[in-house]
């Protein structure tokens, strides 16, 4: 969830830092005293698109930061940061977003500095903004197969993956197939290119570590003398009247004549007679390898010539010898290939068959659970479109097979085309959601669909700006309730201009604006449970607060801890 935001220098914020819990947090205050502007910087925060109009007048740079707090459950948020190389502590993730009044954008998570695309990538998975006029993800139709997968994850997940699996090896096979079949002319340009680069490094004769071996060879005949010095001097140190081995031998045998009187001695006599006979067998390596050791110049220019070949081939072909020569093994492949193309592309063609057959299995195992999916979906949206008022609404998924020349078209997903369509009115056909005209419908739509899918999207915080727009009365307690329940399984930030909503809090905090030194500041404030009942009872009159504003503001706030103590 988000727990820190501090804002500095965006649009009439000098300077604001808020705290945030769980639960549901609400932001009230006067139009214009700045609560979207709140809700502006943490979209920025999330990656969205920023502008130096956000930037506050006189000043170089507005700067946004938030921290979030995770826990194991947010396992998409790990994996995004291992996959771009940032560490997550104690499950803590800072972001952090700078806009310069010359129009950069800088972007940290966890300090690292990251493109605004890879921000994105965070903010998508940690923040969910729903405004009255944005394009909503739940509304758009690209994402609705992947909310039904998700619904009845569990079941989807296992057939979803077997599927993949055989879809991604149907592709290569496709892609390979289109490749051999390529125009004659195209082909027999590869051919030649593949005959020359075969005998290129055939004629090379290379051996497997022939590189390395080679480069070590270099490095001994390129630095014999210090080689050979170094064992002389060694050796002669050590073997020889008045040298190591000759005193390693005194100290042994004065350590042996004492050993049956003194267990610590014995002990110690025993470790010095090992390390003197390895001591011995050093010296008589060193001995021998020196013995070995011959400088031959003309080896060396050999070595130095043979080198450079290699050195030529392995630009081309590869880093290593052994590279160069598993590039040749694909390279006799691919001329087999094309040398016998006609034997292959019809290996090929029922290697296609095979696997698209294995494919449109699975592919109907998972049309069968999202139709099974589906069925559950609908009597629950139903459910919850009833519970805001709508209870006449008609909600359906329909899930649609992609079909080219009377064969299933197959794709990522399957062959489904999935997409939510809903009716309001009796009589009216279905409808693509977001060509739902009503501003208070699309609410409550959109609250019914989040409802349900905010245990399964995984983000961490879900922010509602004026959602509740257009709404009033019963519909309008319907709303605080169903904002209340979403709150249970995510971190809710709503602001709102609906007392009933604004009752619902867990946590209530008061936006407002002021003149100091001829500029306009925002400022927030959290209530008090006295501060609740004035800033509702505000809400509700809108005009002089009254007693009787006062009253139903306390009665609104018990009708809301009653309901909250139901809920749970």
């Amino acid at each position: 969830m988000l727990t820190e935001l501090a804002i500095q220098d965006f649009a009439i914020i000098d300077k604001l830092s808020m705290t945030f819990t769980d639960g549901l947090t609400v932001l009230t205050g006067e139009t214009g005293a700045g609560k979207s502007i709140i809700i502006d910087a943490v979209h920025l925060l999330a990656g969205g698109r920023g502008s130096v109009e956000y930037v506050r007048h006189g000043t170089k740079k507005a700067e946004i930061e938030g921290l979030f707090t995770l826990d194991s459950d947010y396992r998409q948020v790990y994996e995004t940061a291992n996959l771009y190389g940032i560490d997550i502590q104690d499950g803590m993730v800072v972001l952090h977003r700078t806009i310069t009044s010359a129009g950069k954008s800088i972007c940290r998570v966890n300090g690292k500095l990251v493109t605004l695309a890879i921000l994105k990538e965070f903010g998508k998975d940690l923040i969910d903004v729903h405004s009255q006029h944005e394009t909503q993800s739940l509304l758009n139709p690209d994402n609705h197969i992947q909310l039904l997968d998700l619904y009845d994850e569990k079941a989807i997940t296992k057939a979803k993956k077997e599927y993949i699996q055989l879809y991604e090896k149907l592709v290569t096979l496709q892609k390979r197939y289109k490749e051999l079949s390529e125009n004659e002319q195209e082909m027999s340009q590869r051919l030649d290119l593949l005959k020359f680069q075969k005998n290129e490094i055939e004629q090379a004769n290379l051996v497997p570590d022939e590189d390395e071996q080679l480069e070590e060879e270099r490095r001994q005949l390129a630095n014999f003398e210090q080689i050979y010095n170094g064992l002389q001097d060694a050796y002669n140190a050590l073997y020889g009247e008045q040298k190591g081995i000759e005193w390693l031998n005194t100290a042994n045998q004065a350590l042996q004549s004492s050993r049956d009187y003194d267990t610590f001695i014995a002990e110690k006599a025993e470790e010095m007679s090992n390390h003197y006979f390895l001591m011995e067998e050093l010296v008589y390596s060193l001995r021998s390898y020196a013995d070995t050791l011959q400088y031959d110049p003309e080896r060396l220019n050999t070595i130095e010539s043979r080198l450079n070949e290699i050195d030529r081939l392995r630009k081309k072909y590869g880093s290593k010898v052994n590279d160069i020569l598993e590039y040749l093994g694909k390279i006799e492949e691919e001329l087999e290939e094309i040398t016998n193309k006609d034997s292959h592309l019809a290996k090929l063609e029922q290697q296609i068959d095979d696997t698209w057959q294995d494919a449109y299995l699975e592919a109907k195992q998972l049309h069968d659970l999202r139709e099974k999916a589906a069925k559950d979906l609908t009597d629950k949206i139903h459910h919850e479109l009833k519970d805001l008022y709508l209870e006449k609404a008609s909600f359906a998924v329909a899930i649609d097979k992609k079909e080219k020349a009377g064969k299933m078209t197959l794709h990522r997903d399957g062959f489904d085309a999935v997409q939510f369509r809903i009716s309001t009115n009796p009589g009216e056909p279905l409808k693509q959601l977001h060509k739902v005209a009503s501003g208070g419908e699309l609410s409550r739509i959109m609250l019914a669909l989040k409802r349900l899918f905010a245990k399964h999207q995984g983000v961490t915080s879900v922010i509602f700006d004026e959602v509740d727009t257009g709404v009033s009365g019963r519909v309008a307690q319907a709303i605080a309730e169903k904002i209340q329940q979403i709150s249970n399984r995510s971190q809710v930030l709503c602001i709102t201009h609906l007392p009933q909503v604004a009752a619902m809090a867990d946590t209530h905090k008061l936006i407002t604006k002021h003149e100091e030194n001829d500029r306009t500041s925002t400022s927030v404030e959290e209530l008090s449970t006295t501060d609740k009942v004035t800033e509702l009872g505000r809400m509700i009159t809108g005009t002089k607060l009254t007693e009787t504003a006062k009253d139903h503001a306390t009665e609104l706030l018990e009708l809301a801890s009653n309901y909250k103590k139901h809920d749970e």
